[in-house]
Protein backbone atom coordinates (compact mmCIF):
# COMPACT_ATOMS: atom_id res chain seq x y z
CA UNK A 1 0.00 0.00 0.00
CA UNK A 2 3.01 2.26 0.30
CA UNK A 3 6.38 3.09 -1.25
CA UNK A 4 9.14 5.00 0.49
CA UNK A 5 12.75 6.12 0.39
CA UNK A 6 15.17 6.76 3.24
CA UNK A 7 18.44 8.45 2.29
CA UNK A 8 21.44 10.36 3.57
CA UNK A 9 22.66 13.42 1.70
CA UNK A 10 26.43 13.01 1.41
CA UNK A 11 26.91 16.72 0.74
CA UNK A 12 25.16 18.08 3.82
CA UNK A 13 24.86 15.10 6.16
CA UNK A 14 21.08 15.49 6.27
CA UNK A 15 18.84 12.45 6.62
CA UNK A 16 15.62 12.42 4.65
CA UNK A 17 12.65 10.19 4.07
CA UNK A 18 9.66 10.41 1.76
CA UNK A 19 6.66 8.20 1.11
CA UNK A 20 3.40 7.97 -0.81
CA UNK A 21 0.39 5.67 -0.61
CA UNK A 22 -3.10 4.97 -1.92
CA UNK A 23 -4.48 5.37 1.58
CA UNK A 24 -4.68 8.10 4.24
CA UNK A 25 -1.95 9.82 6.25
CA UNK A 26 1.23 8.18 4.98
CA UNK A 27 3.46 10.55 6.94
CA UNK A 28 1.85 9.79 10.29
CA UNK A 29 1.79 6.03 9.76
CA UNK A 30 5.06 5.41 7.94
CA UNK A 31 7.84 7.93 8.45
CA UNK A 32 10.05 8.47 11.48
CA UNK A 33 13.22 10.59 11.51
CA UNK A 34 15.54 12.01 14.16
CA UNK A 35 18.75 14.00 13.82
CA UNK A 36 20.00 12.14 16.90
CA UNK A 37 19.41 8.69 15.46
CA UNK A 38 18.45 8.19 11.82
CA UNK A 39 15.24 7.28 10.05
CA UNK A 40 12.75 4.47 9.63
CA UNK A 41 9.82 3.66 7.37
CA UNK A 42 7.29 1.17 8.71
CA UNK A 43 4.60 0.04 6.30
CA UNK A 44 2.78 -3.06 5.09
CA UNK A 45 -0.54 -4.87 5.12
CA UNK A 46 -0.63 -4.63 8.94
CA UNK A 47 1.62 -1.63 9.53
CA UNK A 48 3.19 -1.27 13.00
CA UNK A 49 3.93 2.34 13.99
CA UNK A 50 5.65 0.81 17.04
CA UNK A 51 8.39 -0.44 14.74
CA UNK A 52 9.20 3.11 13.65
CA UNK A 53 9.26 4.49 17.17
CA UNK A 54 11.29 1.57 18.50
CA UNK A 55 13.74 1.78 15.60
CA UNK A 56 14.66 5.34 16.55
CA UNK A 57 15.20 4.29 20.16
CA UNK A 58 17.52 1.47 19.11
CA UNK A 59 19.44 3.74 16.72
CA UNK A 60 19.81 6.47 19.36
CA UNK A 61 21.27 3.86 21.70
CA UNK A 62 23.96 2.98 19.16
CA UNK A 63 22.42 0.09 17.23
CA UNK A 64 23.08 -0.20 13.50
CA UNK A 65 20.35 -0.28 10.89
CA UNK A 66 20.99 -3.98 10.32
CA UNK A 67 20.89 -4.79 14.02
CA UNK A 68 17.73 -2.74 14.50
CA UNK A 69 15.84 -4.51 11.73
CA UNK A 70 17.00 -7.91 12.97
CA UNK A 71 15.88 -7.26 16.53
CA UNK A 72 12.49 -5.73 15.74
CA UNK A 73 11.51 -8.42 13.26
CA UNK A 74 12.70 -11.24 15.52
CA UNK A 75 10.51 -10.00 18.38
CA UNK A 76 7.30 -9.58 16.35
CA UNK A 77 5.16 -12.63 15.51
CA UNK A 78 3.27 -10.48 12.97
CA UNK A 79 6.40 -9.59 11.01
CA UNK A 80 5.31 -11.47 7.87
CA UNK A 81 2.55 -8.87 7.36
CA UNK A 82 4.83 -5.88 7.78
CA UNK A 83 7.65 -4.04 6.04
CA UNK A 84 10.45 -2.03 7.65
CA UNK A 85 13.31 0.11 6.34
CA UNK A 86 15.98 1.67 8.57
CA UNK A 87 18.81 4.16 7.96
CA UNK A 88 21.38 4.87 10.68
CA UNK A 89 23.51 7.97 11.22
CA UNK A 90 26.51 6.45 9.47
CA UNK A 91 24.49 5.81 6.32
CA UNK A 92 24.01 2.10 6.97
CA UNK A 93 20.72 0.67 5.75
CA UNK A 94 18.65 -2.48 6.19
CA UNK A 95 15.12 -3.61 5.36
CA UNK A 96 12.60 -6.39 5.89
CA UNK A 97 9.70 -7.30 3.62
CA UNK A 98 7.29 -9.81 5.12
CA UNK A 99 6.23 -12.49 2.61
CA UNK A 100 2.52 -12.08 3.42
CA UNK A 101 2.37 -8.46 2.30
CA UNK A 102 0.31 -7.76 -0.82
CA UNK A 103 2.11 -8.01 -4.15
CA UNK A 104 3.91 -6.44 -5.74
CA UNK A 105 6.42 -5.87 -2.95
CA UNK A 106 10.15 -5.61 -2.38
CA UNK A 107 13.12 -3.47 -1.44
CA UNK A 108 16.26 -2.03 -3.02
CA UNK A 109 19.22 -0.52 -1.21
CA UNK A 110 22.62 0.96 -1.89
CA UNK A 111 25.13 3.23 -0.24
CA UNK A 112 23.17 5.60 1.97
CA UNK A 113 19.68 4.80 0.71
CA UNK A 114 16.92 2.19 0.91
CA UNK A 115 13.72 2.06 -1.15
CA UNK A 116 10.80 -0.24 -0.32
CA UNK A 117 7.18 -0.79 -1.27
CA UNK A 118 4.21 -3.11 -1.19
CA UNK A 119 0.81 -3.32 -2.91
CA UNK A 120 2.54 -1.82 -5.93
CA UNK A 121 1.24 -1.96 -9.48
CA UNK A 122 4.64 -3.43 -10.45
CA UNK A 123 8.09 -3.95 -8.99
CA UNK A 124 9.19 -1.51 -11.68
CA UNK A 125 8.05 1.22 -9.30
CA UNK A 126 11.04 0.52 -7.06
CA UNK A 127 13.46 0.25 -9.99
CA UNK A 128 12.36 3.60 -11.40
CA UNK A 129 12.62 5.26 -8.01
CA UNK A 130 16.18 4.03 -7.58
CA UNK A 131 17.14 5.12 -11.09
CA UNK A 132 15.76 8.62 -10.52
CA UNK A 133 17.46 8.95 -7.14
CA UNK A 134 20.84 7.87 -8.48
CA UNK A 135 20.55 9.93 -11.66
CA UNK A 136 19.85 13.07 -9.64
CA UNK A 137 22.97 12.68 -7.48
CA UNK A 138 25.11 14.83 -9.77
CA UNK A 139 24.47 18.55 -9.90
CA UNK A 140 21.40 18.50 -7.63
CA UNK A 141 21.89 20.66 -4.53
CA UNK A 142 18.32 20.45 -3.21
CA UNK A 143 18.09 17.21 -1.25
CA UNK A 144 14.39 17.59 -0.56
CA UNK A 145 13.51 18.06 -4.21
CA UNK A 146 15.61 15.04 -5.01
CA UNK A 147 13.48 12.95 -2.63
CA UNK A 148 10.27 14.39 -4.08
CA UNK A 149 11.40 13.59 -7.61
CA UNK A 150 12.12 10.05 -6.47
CA UNK A 151 8.49 9.77 -5.36
CA UNK A 152 7.41 11.24 -8.69
CA UNK A 153 9.28 8.49 -10.51
CA UNK A 154 7.45 5.88 -8.46
CA UNK A 155 4.09 7.43 -9.23
CA UNK A 156 4.88 7.67 -12.94
CA UNK A 157 5.89 4.00 -12.97
CA UNK A 158 2.52 2.87 -11.62
CA UNK A 159 2.45 3.85 -7.93
CA UNK A 160 0.36 2.03 -5.36
CA UNK A 161 -1.99 -0.23 -7.32
CA UNK A 162 -4.94 1.72 -5.84
CA UNK A 163 -3.58 5.10 -6.89
CA UNK A 164 -1.92 7.86 -4.86
CA UNK A 165 -3.82 9.74 -2.15
CA UNK A 166 -1.23 10.92 0.38
CA UNK A 167 2.44 11.87 0.39
CA UNK A 168 4.96 13.07 2.96
CA UNK A 169 8.56 14.15 3.43
CA UNK A 170 10.81 14.56 6.48
CA UNK A 171 14.36 15.93 6.59
CA UNK A 172 16.51 16.20 9.73
CA UNK A 173 19.99 17.63 10.32
CA UNK A 174 21.95 18.34 13.53
CA UNK A 175 22.34 22.03 12.65
CA UNK A 176 19.12 22.79 10.75
CA UNK A 177 15.47 23.00 11.68
CA UNK A 178 13.57 19.79 10.96
CA UNK A 179 11.23 19.62 7.97
CA UNK A 180 8.07 17.53 8.32
CA UNK A 181 5.46 18.07 5.60
CA UNK A 182 2.40 15.98 4.81
CA UNK A 183 -0.57 15.84 2.46
CA UNK A 184 -2.99 13.39 4.00
CA UNK A 185 -5.69 13.05 1.31
CA UNK A 186 -5.71 14.70 -2.10
CA UNK A 187 -6.24 13.90 -5.77
CA UNK A 188 -2.67 15.13 -6.44
CA UNK A 189 -0.84 14.68 -3.14
CA UNK A 190 2.65 14.98 -4.58
CA UNK A 191 1.79 18.16 -6.45
CA UNK A 192 0.42 19.65 -3.25
CA UNK A 193 3.45 18.46 -1.30
CA UNK A 194 5.83 20.07 -3.79
CA UNK A 195 3.96 23.36 -3.41
CA UNK A 196 4.16 23.20 0.39
CA UNK A 197 7.85 22.29 0.18
CA UNK A 198 8.49 25.37 -1.98
CA UNK A 199 6.82 27.56 0.66
CA UNK A 200 8.80 25.93 3.47
CA UNK A 201 12.17 26.42 1.79
CA UNK A 202 11.82 30.04 0.63
CA UNK A 203 11.33 33.40 2.35
CA UNK A 204 9.85 34.34 4.72
CA UNK A 205 9.42 30.91 6.31
CA UNK A 206 12.97 29.76 5.55
CA UNK A 207 14.45 32.81 7.29
CA UNK A 208 12.52 32.01 10.46
CA UNK A 209 13.80 28.43 10.54
CA UNK A 210 17.35 29.79 10.51
CA UNK A 211 16.94 31.05 14.09
CA UNK A 212 15.21 28.12 15.79
CA UNK A 213 17.28 25.85 18.10
CA UNK A 214 19.09 22.80 16.72
CA UNK A 215 21.08 19.96 18.22
CA UNK A 216 24.37 21.71 17.56
CA UNK A 217 23.06 25.12 18.69
CA UNK A 218 20.27 24.40 21.19
CA UNK A 219 19.97 27.93 22.59
CA UNK A 220 20.00 30.06 19.48
CA UNK A 221 17.17 32.51 18.84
Amino acid sequence: MTFSILAMDEKSGAIGCAAATGNLAVGGWVLRASARAGAAATQGLSVSPLWGDDALVHLANGATARGTVAQLTAEDSGRDYRQLSVLDRSGGVAAWTGPLNTDHKGQIDGRGYVIAGNWLSSVTVLDEMEARFLDSATGHDDFGRRLLETLAAGIAAGSDSRGTLSAAIQIVHPNRAPLDLRVDYDEDPLGRLKAIYALATTEPYAAWTDIVPTLEDPYRC
